[in-house]
């Protein structure tokens, strides 16, 4: 359910959210990484990591159905009252928790859940579930939270099945919040997922049993999807807008998965990038003999210009093809301002006796 407050209430939200955080803060787990001041989500898979070198290789991943649709807020507005004894602000937090919803023209009123988008949402839902994180540091429990994606990890097989049952009991008893049975279960570190980042055996000499982090199968997907959008030959952008949209995407987007193991994949996703870019260009060029010209300009000879401006092979073919490739090179997209994903990986990337979690990232509270 996603909320958008109007201006005058995310202001007041905003303020009450900065005020709660100072009375939680000193409480909260450790091992809680989500929406809270000098922590972050690359520290949330640094932990992961240090638990799974530790031998910690049976990974319970549970995964909350609906999480901010389903706090219930007679026991979220109890906790509140534990720490808060100002009944005004109870008072508020409770209106803003029930307002009603307008579904199809109609208002429905509410008794659960906690609307996405409010300033106040993470707040709340670090809240609850810190009491998740007073029973598993209770059991003695190895865990990493960030907001409502946790995972425990065990030594065992055994363990993580025990875990399982007694941690989902729990949240089913004493939270009532409702698990994912489909995405929730026990995993080895290479089919888990931690906030996008894999893992992987190093297979180095000497290194056994450890792992080295690479990115999962949706952040790529993602990751192309942007890509795609941006080269398309339908959207509305000249080549220099194309060109600082798609850095600025592959900044951002390997800035956060700074420290894995992926150039292979980079160098593929490169090629596939610069002939997207030839395919723009070889468009926009239209009419024939605007694609002969331009041919010639960059050092075809005429036969060549020629025939293949004349070309009956569709615009993607064109781009794959030498007559592109020979003539629209790395060198020239250089010098309009393309940066490779490559480059920019090694830019980015840490040193290899620096841990990938260490580096300071900017917190968004």
């Amino acid at each position: 359910m996603l909320g958008v407050p109007t201006v005058k209430d995310r202001l007041l939200q905003q303020a009450v959210s900065q005020v709660l955080m100072q009375k939680w803060e000193s409480e909260f787990s450790e091992n809680s990484f989500g929406f809270r001041p000098k922590k972050n989500a690359r520290q949330a898979v640094g932990k992961a990591l240090q638990y799974i070198h530790e031998g910690r290789t049976y990974i319970v991943d549970i995964d909350l159905q609906t999480f901010f649709d389903e706090v219930d807020h007679c026991l979220l507005l109890n906790l509140f009252y534990q720490k808060v004894k100002c009944p005004e602000t109870i008072k508020l937090i409770r209106q803003w928790l029930r307002v009603p919803i307008k579904i199809n023209g109609k208002l429905h009123k509410r008794r659960r859940g906690v609307p996405q988008g409010s300033p106040l949402s993470p707040v709340l839902s670090n809240i609850l579930l810190n009491e998740l994180d007073k029973e598993l540091t209770r059991r003695k429990l190895k865990f990493v939270r960030y907001a409502d994606d946790f995972s425990i990890y065990c030594t065992s097989r055994t363990q993580a099945t025990t875990v399982m049952k007694a941690i989902s009991s729990y949240l089913k008893t004493k939270l009532k919040l409702t698990i994912n049975k489909d995405k929730s279960g026990i995993r080895k570190p290479v089919q888990f997922v931690i906030l996008g980042f894999g893992f992987v055996p190093t297979y180095k000499k000497g290194d056994k049993g450890k792992y080295q982090l690479v990115i999962g199968e949706k952040a790529w997907k993602r990751l192309k999807q942007r890509i795609k959008t941006i080269t398309r030959k339908t959207t509305p952008m000249s080549f220099d807008e194309r060109i600082t949209k798609i850095n600025e995407v592959q900044r951002g987007w390997l800035n956060y998965f700074r420290g894995t193991s992926i150039q292979g994949k980079l160098r593929d996703l490169d090629g596939w990038l610069r002939n997207r870019l030839r395919y723009c260009i070889w468009t926009d060029w239209k009419k024939p003999e605007r694609k002969r010209k331009n041919l010639i300009r960059l050092g075809v000879d005429q036969d060549h210009a020629y025939s293949w401006s004349r070309t009956r092979k569709g615009g993607w073919a064109v781009a794959q093809s030498p007559i592109l490739n020979t003539t629209i090179t790395i060198a020239r997209f250089k010098q309009r301002g393309y940066q490779s994903l490559l480059d920019v990986y090694g830019e980015l990337n840490p040193s290899i006796y620096e841990p990938p979690y260490t580096r300071t990232v900017r917190t968004v509270v």
